[in-house]
């Protein structure tokens, strides 16, 4: 009898279309310089993405007074991409800084909510939205970390992903047939947020299908939009551009795989909650998870968690929970052997770390501290 999948009796003939290791794995024997591997992986990676054009270094304006909050000094910004709405944006660094400081790009989380971004994981006042509060409790422990990161010595820059926030689909711009009743008023009330996520949850499938008919896909826009986030970190001059890394839960640690396997200024990375193999989405949890990770073809190239991997030997870090609802466990512990093998292979062992924690899908203050002192460890030293 078949087991239990996505695909029922079909399962296990779509799970042994690819083959284990992947054509561009490090794992497979053919595979013995770093350097050579990692420069052909990523270009396969990069013909996978099919990024869009999003212009060159962006040029970020204020939207509004720089500001000291809580012993930061904290920057709205927005910037124009060749396309869409303004991206905004926030700028966070010790108010009393005088050197270059390391920089961190944070990425927000997805968590079915996409009328928020950057605010997710930040704090820049006495009175954030109710819904906000509520966020950071339940996944975060309470804490805004992207103020908590820069507090503890780094320039951080937080902003907003495609289709979220600032980014986000107007329902002034689809159609009736797409939209429905939803109007450009309702997200003015807490029910009208929840009403617009709902929609945008709903909305994901035809985004991915009209991605997929433009020639490009989801992580290729998601990605080019991180790294011209990116070139704009590391352009500040209080950012030591040398010492530059990455963060994120759920769909930032998503973000933050694909960033960190493409982008080699990203010099030391963490991922949490956001680790397990295509064989995990394929056959056991594709419909806890967002159309915003899937490439066409990739499997055949590399495993998920080998997209980290590219990053070898810089350091990384993942976080998982054990009883994370999105994943299965044996294949979050399964992704972690891969890891091992691509760092060890690597000549760089010491340089990978994951750590499980109990309970469901979060970033809670523990998760944090071994996150900031990872970086403490790489980007300080």
């Amino acid at each position: 009898m078949a087991s239990e999948n996505m695909l029922g009796a079909y399962g296990a003939w779509a799970a042994g279309l690819v083959e284990d290791p992947p054509r561009f794995s490090f794992r497979r024997p053919e595979w013995t310089d770093l350097r050579e591997w990692r420069t052909a992986a990523r270009a396969r990676l990069r013909d996978r993405l099919m990024q869009p054009y999003a212009g060159g270094p962006p040029r970020a304006v204020p939207r509004q007074e720089p500001f000291e909050f809580e012993g930061l000094r904290v920057e709205p910004l927005q910037w124009q991409l060749p396309y869409g709405p303004p991206t905004e944006a926030v700028l966070l660094r010790p108010a009393e800084a005088r050197e270059p400081l390391p920089g961190v790009v944070a990425l927000h989380d997805h968590g079915g909510n996409k009328y928020f971004g950057w605010q997710k994981i930040t704090r820049t006042g006495d009175n954030p939205h109710p819904l906000m509060v509520s966020h950071q409790e339940r996944y975060y422990g309470g804490v805004a970390w992207a103020n908590a990161l820069a507090r503890r010595g780094y320039v951080v820059l937080v902003h907003d992903a495609f289709t979220f926030a600032s980014r986000r689909m107007r329902p002034a711009d689809l159609p009736p047939v797409i939209k429905g009743d939803l109007t450009e008023s309702d997200p003015e009330t807490e029910e009208g947020i929840q009403r617009y996520n709902q929609f945008a949850g709903g909305h994901e499938h035809l985004i991915a299908k009209s991605l997929f008919c433009a020639g490009t896909t989801w992580p290729g826009v998601f990605t080019a939009e991180d790294q011209r986030a990116l070139d704009y970190l590391c352009s500040r001059p209080e950012v030591d551009a040398a010492r530059v890394g990455c963060c994120g839960l759920s769909g930032g640690g998503l973000r933050t795989v694909y960033l960190t396997g493409l982008d080699p200024r990203i010099r030391c990375a963490c991922c949490v909650g956001m680790m397990t193999t295509w064989r995990d989405y394929l056959l056991n949890k594709c419909y806890t998870h967002t159309w915003m990770i899937y490439i066409p073809g990739l499997p055949w190239e590399l495993d998920y968690p080998e997209i980290l991997g590219l990053a070898a030997p810089n350091p990384v870090l993942v976080l998982n929970d054990r009883e994370d609802q999105l994943f299965t466990l044996p294949e979050m512990e399964r992704a972690d052997r891969i890891l091992t093998e691509v760092y060890r292979k690597a000549n760089a062992a010491e340089n990978y770390k994951a750590s499980f924690y109990p309970g469901p899908h979060k970033f809670d203050r523990d998760m944090q501290d071994e996150a900031f002192a990872w970086f403490d460890r790489w980007l300080k030293a």
